[in-house]
């Protein structure tokens, strides 16, 4: 189950980061010119995904907090605000703590890509989406 949600987040993450580079491709005939050295540049923001038990569904956004809040993520702001006071450190959010019940309704979220150039991949189950919300606040709410 975390496996399949996983692999599937690292594909899509993949696939987003590879198609600008595709299209900033320089040409065949100009390819030789492009110096062995030049390494292209690190992928730049997270992917996030939440998926439901044994991967039912599964939704993902990309965020951006460099140079600025960015991207599709409804609170851009408040995520990388949540990300910058635990310093990129997923397991450290301050979270929005109040009371959840005890229904056992898995999600499983994933964060991959890089926070503030720093290589990331996190990921974790909580027992229903408000556990969820209660440990990572606005992180994963999309």
């Amino acid at each position: 189950m975390h496996r399949t949600a996983a692999l599937a987040a690292t594909a899509l993450l993949a696939v987003a980061a590879a198609v600008p580079a595709a299209a900033a491709s320089p040409a065949p005939d100009t390819a030789a010119a492009v110096s062995a050295a030049e390494k292209p540049a690190p992928p730049r923001g997270l992917f996030l995904t939440v998926s439901g038990a044994e991967s039912s569904w599964i939704r993902g956004v990309l965020l951006h907090c460099s140079p600025e809040p960015s991207g599709p993520h409804p609170d851009a702001a408040g995520a990388c605000a949540a990300l910058d006071a635990a310093r990129g450190d997923l397991d450290r959010l301050s979270g929005d703590p109040h009371p959840c019940t005890k229904q056992y309704d898995p999600v499983t979220v994933s964060a991959t890509g890089a926070w503030r150039g720093r290589p990331t991949a996190w990921h974790k189950t909580f027992a229903n989406a408000c556990e969820l919300s209660t440990a990572t606040g606005a992180l994963f709410r999309f």
